[in-house]
């Protein structure tokens, strides 16, 4: 298929208030896109068009532009197109809301895929204006944050999605943080095998339970941070969308909110040590901020989230979701990209249009998808409309 190249026809419309935006996205062997050179302006962009289009899938290439596994949680050899072997790319040109002395805003370049010379190995390269940096500190330079489908049942399932969603949030007010959770995985990864072995060196033992106290304790502490200021910013939410508390429930959490964090490193690098043999046992650590979860209330309704109804646990979520873009915004001077996948199907019409309000008051650039443009209709002059169909993308805003 040749390289599909769409630029935009109508005139950039500049945002009232800073706003990061990507303006040129590029694939390369990505999912059912051989080639794609996508324009765009700092506007939110609407992709429509039947399912399995590619819609999912270009969000996908754009939540690969910031750490880990992106919105579908792929395997990196996955995005190959059609299962082949030839390595995926994407990368992208932004438009940040700094200006330079010249009061022109700043430009970067951002890109990302399966490195062709890892000779089998899944291993990401990732580059900031043409410099190889780990895809751990993407976020560092570009927030993105993501509503899926999947997503819809957040609070029914397992810690671990919640928890991932939590960590997601973090990035927003430190960009290391993903480095930090990495880390420690690797360190309790490695602890586990030599424990299972069983003829570790203590001293390494005692170095990787060190690591992984260290940063287990900023990993915990940044979670208690991020939702109490999440909390705050929901309460004083006088929009249509409803108030939440949030909590990190977990061991080092816990400790946290009573004794100062030097203490509980020492505490939590001591208890690894006195439970190697029940972590052997195990197979893995059984305390730690690898068990930690988000509790989510409706504060008006004082009900947990996972007993409110199906309705409710969604604008619960997009509610987060908003807050936390503001407050992103306000952190770091910059708004992340916001990926909403097939959010309007799932509102009723009120609050379909209640959060299209929203997002024209967020400094965010937004990328939406759904099977029909007419969902966003509303947002008509606020957002680029682009029909998706079997990989082949056709500008409908001229």
């Amino acid at each position: 298929m040749p390289e599909a190249d769409w630029s935009p026809t109508t005139a950039a419309v500049p945002p009232s208030r800073a706003r990061l935006a990507v303006q040129r996205l590029r694939l390369s062997q990505f999912r059912n896109y051989s080639s794609l050179r996508l324009e765009t302006d700092a506007r939110h962009v609407v992709l429509a068009g039947p399912n399995g289009a590619g819609k999912t899938n270009l969000l996908e290439a754009l939540s690969f532009l910031s750490p880990g596994r992106g919105l579908r949680r792929a395997r990196l050899r996955e995005p190959c197109r059609n299962g082949g072997d030839v390595a995926w790319a994407v990368a992208a040109h932004c438009q940040g809301p700094v200006a330079n002395a010249a009061g022109a805003a700043v430009a970067f370049d951002v890109g990302t895929g399966l490195d062709p010379a890892g000779n089998g190995s899944e291993r990401r390269v990732s580059r900031i204006d043409g410099e190889t940096l780990p895809a751990s500190t993407l976020a560092r330079h570009l927030g993105v944050q993501w509503l899926t489908p999947q997503m819809d049942r957040l609070f029914l399932e397992g810690a671990g999605a919640r928890r991932r969603f939590l960590d997601r949030l973090v990035l927003g007010f430190d960009g290391d943080h993903g480095r930090r959770v990495a880390a420690y995985e690797r360190s309790m990864r490695e602890r586990t095998r030599l424990l299972k072995e069983g003829v570790a060196d203590p001293a390494w033992l005692q170095a990787l339970e060190a690591g992984m106290a260290a940063d287990g304790v900023a990993v915990a502490a940044a979670r208690r941070d991020a939702v109490s200021r999440l909390t705050a910013a929901l309460e004083d939410n006088a929009g249509p969308f409803p108030g939440a508390v949030l909590a990190a429930d977990g061991l080092l959490e816990a400790q946290l909110d009573a004794s100062p964090a030097v203490e509980v490193e020492a505490a939590f690098q001591a208890g690894l040590a006195a439970n190697r043999g029940r972590d052997a046992a195990a197979g893995t650590a059984v305390d730690g901020p690898h068990r930690s979860d988000l509790r989510v209330r409706h504060a008006a309704k004082d009900m947990p989230a996972e007993q409110c109804s199906t309705g409710e646990q969604k604008a619960l979520l997009i509610a987060i979701q908003l807050a936390n873009v503001r407050l992103e915004t306000l952190r770091r001077g910059q708004a992340p990209l916001l990926l909403l996948d097939e959010v309007a199907a799932h509102l009723d019409e009120d609050r379909r249009e209640a959060l299209f309000a929203e997002l024209a008051g967020l400094e965010a650039q937004t990328w939406l998808t759904g099977t029909e443009a007419a969902l966003f209709a509303s947002l008509r002059g606020q957002a680029q409309f682009f029909a998706v169909r079997d990989g082949q993308l056709a500008q409908e805003d001229r």
